[in-house]
């Protein structure tokens, strides 16, 4: 095939002529990233199609540094679910924004290999999210890691693991992915947790024997992390460890909190809230000064449908239940009761179970 070297040179031309445009024409690029940056989230893809030059602002590390650091940031709920009639798992996004036009939107493109894994582990960092590890029933664990890049609307396959886990914990502490203990584990070691750092896009491994394997849940509080454990025994006894950054070592909890922690929890202003789904549905508060668990209110149980998970944005806790159906309770600090309002979301059209939820801000 012929082709025409005054063509190339064009494109090449074009590219770089394109780069040195303004963002807006007549604006000093500072000033139209100032405007350009208050434009709602829900825009943001119509911004993406005006131009490359855009498309790869609205895309870059640089618009998303710079809505954070000016406050300008808004939260997306995704959620990781499995459909039990095909056993694949699938993602949905939710602009909580939309109050009255609230809807779940698919996500589609998942890596192909993770889509009937079960145990994987759901994290955000910065405008990207992680999809780590798991297992299936002709599959031992993985260590493999795949990310989605919000902004871009991309997957693409990350740095994997320093060790193969199913059925573990995994938190987002100081922008860095600890993922801990699970199953599988191909390590004379099984006590064992990685922490991938994005700066430099590595992970490194650390043990320690007071690390649980059996991980039902894992949340951030106070700088700390937090992991519980139930055992299969009746009645089942709950075991929590607690992961000091200042002091780089796990030790076992009191027992005071692992009595009340019975289901997914989710932070606010650096207080724990716990879903106690085992009779009913009925939130639950981690009070730090007296060491007890305090009953805040009781769900209905037809909305949301258990089992749930939950996710914070603000003082908004967000209940997720079956089929992505949803109940947004405000929590007011100021309050004897700390509870103030409560609305729902409408139902999607599936019957998927919610596996994780999380928030990435942009």
């Amino acid at each position: 095939m012929i082709t025409d070297p005054s063509a190339s040179s064009f494109s090449s031309y074009s590219e770089t002529e394109s780069r040195h445009l303004p963002l807006i024409s007549g604006l000093p690029d500072d000033i139209a990233l100032f405007c350009l940056a208050r434009v709602p989230r829900k825009y943001h893809t119509v911004l993406k199609c005006v131009s490359k030059r855009w498309r790869d602002l609205v895309c870059s590390e640089e618009w998303w540094d710079y809505r954070q650091k000016n406050n300008l940031g808004e939260s997306w709920i995704y959620a990781l679910c499995r459909d039990k009639s095909t056993d694949q798992v699938s993602c949905y996004v939710l602009d909580p924004s939309s109050s009255r036009q609230a809807c779940w939107k698919s996500i589609c493109g998942l890596p192909p290999r993770c889509l009937k894994r079960k145990g994987m582990a759901f994290e955000t960092i910065g405008k990207k999210l992680y999809l780590l590890g798991g297992c299936g029933w002709s599959e031992d664990a993985t260590d493999e890691v795949y990310c989605y890049d919000v902004a871009m609307n991309t997957w693409s396959e990350a740095p994997s693991m320093s060790t193969a886990r199913c059925y573990f914990g995994c938190v987002n502490m100081d922008g860095k992915i600890y993922s801990i203990g699970g199953y599988g584990l191909e390590t004379s070691d099984p006590h064992s947790w990685d922490t991938y750092d994005p700066r430099t896009n590595s992970w490194e491994s650390h043990s320690d024997p007071n690390i649980i394997l059996d991980i039902e849940d894992s949340v951030v509080m106070g700088g700390k992390i937090y992991i519980r454990s139930r055992t299969s025994t009746i009645p089942p006894h709950v075991y929590i460890a607690v992961y000091d950054l200042s002091s780089g070592k796990w030790q076992q909890t009191d027992a005071d909190m692992a009595s009340g922690w019975l289901g997914p929890t989710v932070v606010v202003d650096d207080t724990i809230y716990v879903l106690d789904q085992s009779l009913g549905s009925k939130l639950m508060m981690w009070q730090k000064n007296t060491r007890e668990w305090i009953p805040l209110c009781r769900l209905s149980p037809l909305l949301p449908r258990p089992p749930c998970q939950m996710v914070a944005i603000g003082r908004k806790i967000f209940i997720i239940g079956k089929g992505l159906s949803a109940v947004v309770l405000d929590i007011n600090v100021g309050n004897a009761d700390r509870m103030i309002a409560s609305s729902s979301i409408p139902n999607f059209s599936c019957d998927d179970d919610v596996i994780c939820c999380k928030c990435v801000s942009i």
